[in-house]
């Protein structure tokens, strides 16, 4: 059974870092694209950052603009965990941060296509 699960998230002062990590069971995640997107409330899940593999032991991190140069993404896929380095937060970064993973190499920013969810994990930003 394939399993997400975050934890890291919590609150913090703008200017503040914070890191979240994904823990992946269930099935080796070495090929598939690995994802992280937020929700606010009242607002639409948007995508943050993805990583997707690129052919033997190298992969590609994508931003969403707004975190570009303040979010970094990062994989051990001898731990099957995905890291999301956040730094720089602001009051506005305030969602439920999920996890996803994608049964295919190819990335995506489009939350429907993605197979596999966490739970999510809160991160609060005060101003």
């Amino acid at each position: 059974q394939v399993r997400l699960v975050e934890s890291g998230g919590g609150l913090v002062q703008a200017g503040g870092s914070l890191r979240l990590t994904c823990a992946a069971s269930g099935r080796s995640f070495n090929g598939y694209a690995m994802a992280w997107f937020r929700q606010a409330p009242g607002e639409e899940r948007e995508f943050v950052a993805n990583s997707r593999w690129t052919g033997e032991n190298k992969y590609a991190a994508t931003n969403a603009d707004d975190v570009q140069g303040r979010f970094i993404i990062s994989r051990d896929n001898s731990k099957n965990t995905v890291d999301l380095q956040m730094n720089g937060l602001k009051p506005e970064d305030t969602a439920v941060y999920y996890c996803a993973a994608r049964a295919s190499r190819y990335s995506s920013t489009r939350y429907e296509d993605y197979e596999y969810w966490g739970q999510g994990t809160q991160v609060t930003v005060s101003s």
